[in-house]
């Protein structure tokens, strides 16, 4: 086994991927890699040739609408909530904050390091917190991740809602996908904004879809910013196509929960046993995080490590033929 004093792995990235970086770094061609850095499903949803028009011309009003409505349908989204497309989730999280006049914000932490830099961006003064107690002692604003990344809590619908009553509540729920039944959109509040992303479950990041679901007033003002084309015509398309196709979605979570388990036993069967996350990444706590991410890496296998934690190490479902190479790795040490 090496030293584990190994020089520390260089930069990396704030989100998964950066895979072009860690290629130079370490003297392997970006083809050989194998990206387990990301959240992202790695069996992505079989779509069909984009049609001609749906690149060449302007987003169709007629498709958009369709597009929002099978949305509304896929969330459980009540009548009378809005539901919003947006490039992307990331952007959506990021225009939020301007919404609200400045003052304290909560944010549930560790989560994704996005909503602190949108928060502080707009000027406000956030506060991480470690638990909802505290969140709703500190502010009248509390964000928060449901399931969270990177360690995959999960707060109960229910209890989202009651908080929501007296509380502005924002719910990033990039992953319920994997879960749907914690999801507080079909008890969503007038004052809770909730953010889902298309990319990451339907294995199709690169589209840049999300949707921004609440109230009609609260989020008026973000409509109007979105303006006529917030969605291009290849997204609609692909959105109208996978929010639709349940038993894709079905099966997906089957294969999906099926591979979190056989990932789990291989972690553990080289012994790490504090693992935590969603069907679609595992994060495992551990002292030798750094070490291990190097290891890896040096082997062409990418990871996530956290500069905020360093005993956490996320490592994503592999594709076919990953999980083979991955043992191999792991067996070998570091």
């Amino acid at each position: 086994m090496a030293d584990r004093s190994s020089p520390a792995p260089g930069p990396q990235p704030r989100h998964g991927g950066g895979l072009v970086d860690a290629a130079r770094l370490h003297g392997i061609p970006l083809d050989d890699w194998l990206d387990l850095s990301t959240g992202i499903n790695p069996h992505a949803f079989p779509l069909p040739p984009f049609a001609p028009d749906d690149l060449l011309r302007l987003p169709d009003p007629a498709a958009l609408r369709d597009l929002l409505a099978v949305a509304r349908r896929a969330y459980a989204a009540p009548a009378d909530a809005v539901v919003l497309p947006v490039p992307g989730s990331d952007l959506a999280l990021r225009l939020i904050p301007l919404l609200f006049p400045r003052g304290p914000v909560a944010i549930l932490s560790p989560t994704y390091s996005g909503h602190a830099e949108a928060w502080d961006a707009a000027g406000h003064a956030f506060k991480r917190v470690a638990d909802l107690s505290q969140a709703i002692d500190a502010a009248s604003i509390i964000v928060l991740a449901n399931p969270n990344n990177p360690d995959g809590r999960t707060v109960a619908p229910e209890t989202l809602a009651s908080i929501g009553e007296r509380h502005t509540l924002i719910v990033d729920e990039a992953f319920c996908d994997l879960a749907p039944e914690a999801s507080v959109v079909p008890m969503i509040g007038p004052r809770t904004i909730v953010l889902r992303s298309f990319g990451k479950f339907y294995g199709l990041a690169g589209l840049r879809l999300g949707f921004v679901i609440g109230d009609r007033e609260l989020l008026g003002p973000l409509e109007r910013l979105l303006g006529d084309w917030p969605v291009s015509g290849p997204a609609i398309a692909a959105g109208r196509l996978a929010l639709a196709d349940t038993a894709w979605q079905a099966a997906t979570r089957t294969r999906l929960a099926t591979e979190r388990a056989r990932l789990d036993s291989l972690l553990q069967s080289v012994g790490y046993v504090t693992i935590e996350g969603t069907d679609l990444f595992r994060s495992v706590i551990t002292q030798d995080a750094a070490a291990l991410h190097l290891a890896l890496a040096r082997q062409g296998i990418w990871t996530r490590i956290f500069a905020e934690d360093p005993t956490r190490i996320r490592i994503g479902i592999p594709p076919e033929g990953g999980f083979e190479r991955l043992e191999r790795a792991l067996s070998r040490g570091f």
